[in-house]
C-alpha cells in the first residue's frame, strides 16, 4: 500500500513521526511536504498530496495540521477526494467503512502521537463496506458534477 503524507508547520513534527511509524509498518510512504516547522499555507500541501491519490499514484493520503480541520476543508475541494478529519480510531474506521474516505486528516496539536497512530491504523486497515453505503458515496461524488 502506498501512502502520501503531508502537513503544514502545525503538523510537521507529528508528520515526521508518523512517517517513521508508517515506514515501520512496511508501507510505501511518499512525503509531500512541508519539510520544516516554518510557516506555510496548508492548502498548497493538501492539494499536492490529494492529486497523488486522485491520479492513482498513492492509495491513501494522510494530512496533518494543527487541528486537521483546515487540511480536511482544503482536501475536500479536490475532485475525487473524500477526506475525514478524525480524532478517534472508531471515527476513522467508520469513515472508511461507510464513506469510503481516501484521505485522513489529523490534528498535530490537540491529539497525541499514539492516538494518531491508532487512528491511522484503523483508517488504513478498514475496508469500505459497500452495499447501502455505496449509493450514498456515489451521491456525494455526484455533487462534484453539479458544479
Amino acid at each position: 500500500m502506498k501512502i502520501v503524507i503531508a502537513s503544514d508547520h502545525g503538523g510537521f513534527e507529528q508528520k515526521e513521526q508518523l512517517k517513521e511509524w508508517l515506514d515501520s509498518q512496511d508501507l510505501d510512504v511518499v512525503d509531500s511536504g512541508c519539510y520544516s516547522n516554518e510557516s506555510v499555507d496548508y492548502p498548497d500541501f493538501a492539494k499536492h498530496a490529494c492529486e497523488r491519490v486522485v491520479n492513482g499514484q498513492c492509495d491513501f493520503g494522510i494530512l496533518v495540521c494543527g487541528t486537521g480541520i483546515g487540511m480536511a476543508i482544503a482536501a475536500n475541494k479536490v475532485d475525487g477526494i473524500r477526506a475525514a478529519n478524525c480524532v478517534r480510531a472508531d471515527f476513522a474506521q467508520l469513515s472508511r467503512e461507510h464513506n469510503n474516505a481516501n484521505v485522513l486528516t489529523l490534528s498535530g496539536r490537540f491529539v497525541d502521537l499514539e492516538t494518531n497512530k491508532e487512528i491511522a491504523d484503523a483508517f488504513l486497515n478498514t475496508d469500505f463496506a459497500g452495499d447501502r453505503h455505496e449509493r450514498r458515496v456515489n451521491k456525494i461524488m455526484a455533487l462534484e458534477e453539479d458544479d
